[in-house]
């Protein structure tokens, strides 16, 4: 069982981090008790386990700026995400502020969605018929009230399993308390920016260095 592409297995080995401990543990046990390696054949290693596996060893080999470049840029787990967000802020020189840095760090690794928005907390307006009886008036509200909560869920459903920031938050406008040219921050994001795309773009080169010496990539296999 092989990856098609580096990338590939980058994001399948990341992606591994947000399933449940049982198959974690199951690879972990299989590996343990010398049954092979993934990517040899026999050892009868399922693609959850071999993504377990792979995850495993980029973190152990990468350098710690590669694997929070990958982790930033490709992860889905929250927590990691924002930890390896929180480790490249740190490695970015930039005469932007401290807040700027902040907000173009986190809007790169976690681009705006298109036609995805976090819900806020909203009230119903209603227009209810003054002579309409009490009873009346009172279903016209319900309904109003139980439409808006389906529309709501229905907008939670949508951006399930995602990280989504409020639409103010890639607003350039809130990340330089002192107001500096449009100009000037757009360079400071565009620098910005191309220093984070460097990393990853190293980080890929070394994890497929890895991926290529276990031997588990397609083009290695061929």
């Amino acid at each position: 069982m092989n990856y098609s592409s580096t990338l590939s297995a980058v994001v399948s080995a990341l992606a591994a981090e947000c399933i449940d401990n049982t198959s974690k543990q199951a690879w972990q046990r299989r590996i343990g008790e010398g049954e092979g390696r993934p990517g040899n054949g026999p050892a009868g290693v399922d693609r959850v386990e071999l993504d377990c596996w792979v995850h495993g060893r980029l973190h152990s080999q990468l350098i710690p700026r590669h694997w929070h470049a990958l982790v930033a840029k490709y992860s889905t787990h929250k927590a990691r995400k924002v930890e390896a967000i929180s480790a490249l802020r740190a490695l970015v020189a930039t005469p932007a502020p401290a807040l700027f840095l902040y907000k173009a760090v986190t809007a790169w690794a976690i681009p705006k969605l298109k036609g995805v928005q976090v819900a806020a907390a909203k009230t119903v307006t209603v227009e209810v018929p003054v002579q309409a009886s009490a009873g009346k008036q009172a279903k016209i509200v319900a309904a109003a009230v139980e439409a808006a909560r389906v529309k709501a869920k229905r907008e939670e459903a949508r951006s399930s399993g995602a990280i989504v920031l409020p639409a103010a938050f890639y607003d350039m406008n809130t990340w330089d308390p002192d107001a500096s040219p449009e100009s000037t921050r757009r360079e400071w994001r565009r620098n910005i920016g191309k220093v984070l795309d460097e990393m990853v773009g190293e980080a890929l080169q070394e994890a497929e260095r890895i991926l290529l010496a276990e031997g588990v990539l397609l083009s290695d296999a061929a």
